[in-house]
């Protein structure tokens, strides 16, 4: 029979062999979570290398590097001709523990922001819907893997680090900008370039450089839930204007605000958040017209312009901007994985400098791995493979979440069949709850998060996304988003 100290052993630890971490760590890992949920209390005696071995059917070698490890991590102590002995993780050599848990609140106030409390909610359903992320099971990890060693080979990434910190531009800055003038048509340089994590990382920047509380910015009466959120964390003053088939009114702007009114005005010209319908051309020079005459900054949020299926994408308003008044955020990556997803903001060179030096600050280490891997991919023309590939994929999927719409739902509802982009809005031409459609849906294993909900007195809809789900998927999802909202009509 084992001692009882070997059966909480055995109990505690289990060795997965197609886990790459290696076995001893593996075997540390759970014996450091016994200690933490005192499963093994301080002064424990734990079996010995060679019974350890036997236990865990493992090398004795194996069994005395688990022991060091322990040891260095200061879990254990390891005495000559005694044994090995679990310390206490919060004690000290020399010190009294003063404290058993760690304080659940804070023992000074602070400012507690509801714009931050998060929409996002975890799925704990088979199927889920969203606001238009791509597909990760398209991918392949050992083509990842392979531009991933390439990338820490070069040399000259060592340099790099060293001078990061001093100089913000880089290799990735040079190919993005002639990526950027040669889809969009732009005439930008890699000092107008600033790369950053991503979109929302961008407009962050954005906001603590222009906005001051109680300034003004405009949005679409139908937004972007994230970008309302950064806004009024910087204590601006949000107010909306009517959104119709040919995107922003904005004449409406021009009757109800007067110069030097405005700080900016968010949009997304290309396709509409959340209705996908485009601004139109006249609507843009009067935007940009007005901004001139106003003064006021444009952001202009272009976040899934790559994905175009028919026709040709609406040409940036920057590409037009003689006047400097449109700051352009975007990102690139998007038909890889996750992982390389990389924002960016093309802007006038003054203000560049001085989002860079708010970004040094923020982030002064990078990813410099990840942007010698994109710049490679865009040098090489990698990217526009990629997205060639993804187009015809995602296309598949934007027709087949239209007929799925059509086929279930009918003239039940109203919806834009977009000519680009991940995701669909649809409006029910009668008015329900939407929250309880939410949990309705969640009888049939799928999740609705709340951020995707558009309602008011003259709006009842849902941006669905679709690039994420295959045919069967976005048949299955809109056949039983039928049957809830039946259910909740019944």
């Amino acid at each position: 029979m084992n001692s009882p100290v070997e059966d909480i052993v055995l109990q505690s630890v289990s060795i997965d062999k197609n886990d790459k971490t290696a076995v001893y760590l593996q075997i540390a890992q759970h014996l450091i979570r016994a200690i933490q949920n005192k499963t093994l209390d301080e002064g424990t005696a734990l079996p010995g290398t060679r019974s350890l071995s036997r236990l865990l059917k493992i090398h004795r070698n194996t069994a005395v590097a688990v022991y060091d490890e322990l040891a260095s991590q200061g879990w254990v102590a390891i005495v000559a001709n005694k044994g090995t002995f679990v310390l206490h993780p919060f004690k000290q050599k020399g010190k009294k523990q003063t404290v058993a848990t760690y304080p659940e609140k804070t023992g000074f106030p602070f400012y507690e922001n509801t714009h931050l409390v998060t929409p996002y909610e975890k799925a704990d359903t088979e199927y889920s819907f969203n606001d238009g992320q791509t597909d990760i099971r398209l991918h392949s990890n050992h083509q990842y893997n392979r531009w991933y060693n390439a990338a820490l080979q070069r040399t000259s990434l060592l340099k790099k680090w060293n001078t990061f910190l001093f100089d913000r531009s880089s290799f990735l800055n040079t190919q993005l900008c002639n990526y950027l003038n040669a889809t969009r048509n732009f005439h930008s340089n890699p000092q107008n370039i600033l790369i950053t994590r991503s979109t929302e990382m961008s407009l962050y920047l954005i906001s603590q450089l222009l906005i001051k509380p109680n300034d003004v910015v405009l949005v679409g009466n139908l937004s972007n839930f994230a970008a309302n959120m950064i806004f009024s964390q910087a204590k601006a003053v949000i107010k909306t204007i009517p959104v119709d088939e040919n995107g922003l009114a904005i004449d409406f702007i021009r009757e109800n605000f007067t110069k030097n009114s405005i700080r900016l005005i968010y949009c997304t010209p290309n396709r509409h958040y959340p209705t996908t319908y485009s601004l139109g051309n006249q609507r843009r020079t009067a935007l940009l017209q007005l901004a001139k005459e106003y003064g006021f900054a444009i952001v202009e949020d272009d976040f899934d312009y790559d994905f175009q299926f028919e026709g040709n994408p609406v040409q940036p308003l920057t590409s037009i901007d003689a006047h400097g008044s449109v700051i352009y955020l975007g990102k690139t990556g998007q038909a890889l994985f996750p992982t390389f997803e990389t924002g960016f903001i093309v802007a006038p060179a003054n203000l560049i400098s001085e989002a860079k030096n708010l970004y040094k600050m923020m982030d002064p280490q990078g990813d410099l791995i990840k942007e010698q891997i994109v710049a490679e991919l865009i040098y090489e023309g990698e990217m526009h493979r990629q997205i060639k590939k993804k187009i015809l994929l995602y296309k598949a999927r934007r027709d087949a979440m239209h007929q799925a719409l059509d086929h279930y739902f009918g003239h039940l509802i109203q919806y834009h069949k977009p000519t680009g982009g991940l995701a669909v809005f649809i409006r029910f031409k009668k008015h329900i709850a939407l929250g309880k459609l939410v949990n309705q849906l969640k009888n049939y294993d799928i999740t609705l998060p709340r951020y995707l909900l558009y309602q008011t007195k003259s709006i009842c809809g849902i941006r669905l996304g679709f690039g994420h789900l295959t045919v069967d998927e976005i048949d299955y999802a809109i056949e039983n988003l039928r049957k809830a909202y039946d259910d909740i009509l019944s």
